[in-house]
């Protein structure tokens, strides 16, 4: 018969111990996320407990900053479409909510367990969406309009201005 000692016993016990504790830090992280995020939602004029539920939250974000319902949708199921749109996405939740932009989109892309409880719990007031949507235009026509406007300049530049007499 083997015997080994009761030393596996000891650093069985002690990595399961490490990872019950862990795993309750990461418990507590997304428990707080999802508070902020729901605080936040209510801020905003919307449902607090879509913050639960993880396709239509994205959803629910768009709307918030006045992007139309396909950009969540876009950034919750396109694979790596997903990461520039999310990233969009949070630079203009941020702006929403009258953060410095630059700033508080880096903090809350690596830091989100931070930010995004600071803003639903703080006093940081919801502005307003941001985006084109908002103000009455969508952010294709507004590009198509400076597009033509571009290139109107551009011919009118072409064309003599004093014809010789």
């Amino acid at each position: 018969m083997d015997n080994y000692g009761n030393y596996d016993a000891v650093g069985g016990g002690f990595f399961a111990g490490m990872g019950i504790g862990v795993m309750l830090f990461y418990l507590a992280i997304i428990v707080l996320y999802i508070a902020g995020l729901w605080k936040m939602f209510e801020k905003a004029g919307k449902p607090g407990w879509a913050a639960l539920i993880p396709i239509y939250n994205m959803i629910i974000i768009a709307e918030i900053v006045g992007k139309p319902i396909w950009w969540g949708i876009v950034a919750a199921l396109v694979p790596c479409v997903n990461i520039v749109f999310s990233i969009w996405l949070m630079n203009l939740l941020m702006k929403s909510f009258g953060k410095e932009v630059p700033l508080w989109t880096v903090l809350t892309l690596f830091f989100g367990f931070v930010t995004i409880p600071i803003i639903g719990f703080g006093s940081d007031r919801y502005i307003g969406p941001t985006a084109a949507e908002a103000t009455g235009g969508d952010s294709f026509s507004n590009l198509k309009r400076d597009l033509d406007n571009f290139k109107d300049s551009i011919d009118d530049r072409d064309k003599p201005q004093n014809p010789p007499v």
